[in-house]
């Protein structure tokens, strides 16, 4: 996801970005799980798949594992925080600091994806659209894009809060969020509490994510060239579902 600051921009913060594999983990999330379960839908339908573009890469954690299968692997983030992040982790990868409703990169891919429901964090349906259409526009005949959506509008749960605790040795960090319904989108609100040898730390950020139909996501594959299914979601440890699935098209 992006991160609306409050300044018209739409980037996570420094310290959000070095905390976000730390929480996630703690929450139950298997990047390398994730990737694996990722990996064997695209090869379904595209079994000599060798290349893969991870758009909205974030720290990279997925995309780490996704070299581990496939020969070929780039990322790309609009976050330059995120974007640190994962050049850290990856400091040979191609990883492009781009936009998705703007993505044009010289290479075409076997596969694309873009997990996290970050293709819900542009402003309409119609980004949303152009972004799905972009992505496929860099897939190879017969590659496979696959997205994670946001919550549809009927499985939205308005006033949703949500909490996490992670303890280590020596430090402490609290994640709370709040999300609220506000027209067609989301309101997310997340605060940190850190405690440490050197006191409390607390920062927030507000994210806004589009309630986009499972309609609106069908006619942007189908618009993109693309045959499409929703598949099951990628789910926590304690089997609690990330979004309500997984789109996985196919370029015609």
């Amino acid at each position: 996801m992006t991160v609306d600051n409050g300044s018209g921009q739409t980037e996570y913060s420094s310290e959000h970005a070095e905390l976000y594999d730390e929480i996630f983990r703690g929450r139950g999330k298997d990047f390398a799980g994730e990737a694996a379960r990722v990996a064997e839908l695209v090869r379904e339908r595209n079994p000599g798949a060798s290349s893969l573009l991870d758009v909205a890469c974030g720290t990279g954690a997925h995309l780490e594992a996704f070299r581990d299968l496939f020969d070929r692997v780039e990322g790309v983030e609009l976050a330059p925080a995120m974007l640190d992040v994962a050049r850290k982790r990856l400091p040979d990868a191609e990883l492009h600091l781009g936009d998705m409703r703007e993505l044009r990169l010289p290479d075409r891919f076997d596969a694309i994806t873009c997990l996290g429901n970050s293709v819900a964090c542009v402003d309409s349906p119609e980004e949303m659209a152009e972004s799905v259409s972009r992505m496929a526009a860099h897939l190879n005949p017969g590659g496979v894009l696959v997205v994670e959506p946001w919550w549809f509008p009927g499985n939205f749960i308005d006033g949703h809060v949500g909490g996490h605790l992670q303890l280590e040795p020596g430090r402490a960090v609290c994640r709370m969020t709040r999300a609220v319904r506000k027209g067609d989108r989301t309101r997310h609100e997340v605060r940190f509490l850190l405690a440490d040898d050197r006191g409390f730390h607390q920062f927030g950020e507000v994210l806004s994510v589009g309630l986009f139909t499972p309609e609106q996501y069908r006619d942007a594959f189908h618009e993109a060239g693309c045959d499409v299914v929703l598949e099951p979601a990628l789910a926590l440890a304690d089997g609690r579902p990330n979004s309500p699935g997984l789109f996985v098209g196919v370029r015609r």
